[in-house]
C-alpha cells in the first residue's frame, strides 16, 4: 500500500518549514497546539509532496497560512490545484492570510471551530478500541 502521510523523504523539509514558521504561522499554533478545539492539530504535516501548515488528522481539516507570494496567479493556481489533490483524500482546506491572523484572530479561530464541529457531526465515529 502507497503511504500518502508524512512520508520519511519529506522529514527535512517538514522540519525545516517547522523551524522557520511565519509570525502568523506561530501566533496561529499557539491557539491550536494541544486540543484546543477537541482535535489534535500538527504542524507541517505532509500528503505526498504537499506540506500543510496545520493539520488534523481526525477531522481532516488542514489550515494554509498564506503570506503575499500566494496572491501572484501562478501561485493562486498552485493553491487550487493543491487544494484539489488534498480534497480526494477527504481533507478540507481552510485557508487564511497573514492579515487575517493578525487582524481577526478571533474570527480565524471561530471559523476553525465551525470547521472542526461541522466535520465532527458529519463524520462517523471511530470503531471504540
Amino acid at each position: 500500500m502507497t503511504q500518502h502521510f508524512n512520508k520519511r523523504s519529506e522529514l527535512s523539509k517538514r522540519k525545516a518549514l517547522r523551524n522557520n514558521a511565519t509570525d502568523g504561522e506561530s501566533r496561529l499554533w499557539h491557539h491550536l497546539r494541544g486540543k484546543q478545539f477537541s482535535t489534535k492539530f500538527r504542524r507541517q504535516y505532509s500528503v505526498d509532496a504537499y506540506v500543510l501548515d496545520f493539520y488534523a488528522p481526525r477531522s481532516k481539516i488542514a489550515i494554509e497560512v498564506d503570506g503575499d507570494s500566494h496572491f501572484f496567479p501562478e501561485a493562486m493556481e498552485y493553491d487550487r490545484e493543491r487544494t484539489t489533490y488534498l480534497e480526494r483524500f477527504g481533507i478540507e482546506v481552510l485557508r487564511f492570510t497573514n492579515l487575517e491572523i493578525f487582524e481577526n484572530l478571533e474570527g480565524v479561530l471561530t471559523s476553525i471551530e465551525q470547521a472542526v464541529a461541522r466535520r465532527k457531526a458529519t463524520s462517523p465515529e471511530p470503531p471504540p478500541s
